[in-house]
């Protein structure tokens, strides 16, 4: 009776460790089961993301960083700055002269100043590009009428004198060219300007109360081969100038 009463012990303890390891074994395979799934779901929710939908949150992630900066919201005050200093330069790049018309000021003096060089930008590019289209015309008859001169403005120059005229031709297509390229860092000068005017005027309080004082002082100089004074040292001059203070409050 004892040896069965040990042998029922022995199967009942056999039989709960089967069971624990058959749970354990189910919960392992039940995680690793989610795990995947999980990970699938992520694939495919990454994968289904289309170009529109990444356009979408990009354009989102922008708009939230112009009313967050270092992840403090921005008040309306700040943000009403910001608006105003891109619409000046904005304004100017559409119109030259409007940027500088929104930010007031000395708008009239500007505003003639950058057509003005714009106009005299289009008129030396007109004067440099006839000369060079006269030559070009003339070489060209010249190349289709075996070198002999036309009757143009240009015909007086000699047979033989085609490469000064080729010379000529591309020192005013340079001139040209240069032209236009100034009168394009004109144009973006105006930007430029529209844009540090509004900073100036809305980002930093600049005060008017603004004082300088001119006060006449007096500057050391020390030649050298001079000669040597045994109590300064060495023979000291002193230039008359004049002492600028300039007080920002």
């Amino acid at each position: 009776m004892r040896y069965l009463g040990v042998l029922l012990f022995t199967f009942l303890c056999w039989g709960t460790l089967q069971a624990q390891d058959r749970d354990s074994i189910i919960r392992t395979a039940d995680s690793m089961s989610n795990s995947i799934l999980a990970d699938s779901v992520r694939a495919n929710v990454e994968k289904k993301e289309t170009r529109a939908e990444r356009r979408a949150r990009t354009r989102e992630e922008k708009e939230r960083e112009k009313y967050y900066f270092k992840g403090v919201l921005k008040d309306s005050a700040r943000l009403e700055i910001e608006r105003v200093s891109r619409v000046a330069w904005r304004r100017s790049a559409i119109l030259p002269g409007w940027g500088q018309y929104t930010n007031g000021g000395l708008w009239w003096v500007k505003v003639p100043v950058i057509y003005g060089g714009l106009v005299a930008g289009y008129l030396t590019f007109d004067y440099w590009n006839y000369f060079y289209r006269e030559y070009q015309t003339e070489l060209q008859y010249r190349y289709n009428n075996t070198g002999e001169p036309s009757d143009g403005p240009l015909g007086n120059r000699p047979t033989g004198s085609e490469p000064a005229l080729i010379r000529q031709r591309d020192n005013m297509r340079r001139n040209r060219d240069l032209v236009i390229l100034a009168t394009l860092g004109w144009y973006g000068l105006n930007i430029v300007e529209a844009y540090v005017d509004s900073m100036l005027s809305n980002r930093w309080n600049i005060s008017d109360d603004l004082s300088f004082r001119v006060t006449p002082t007096v500057i050391p100089t020390y030649p050298s081969g001079m000669a040597t004074n045994s109590r300064f040292g060495a023979a000291s001059l002193f230039t008359p100038g004049l002492k600028l203070t300039v007080n920002l409050n």
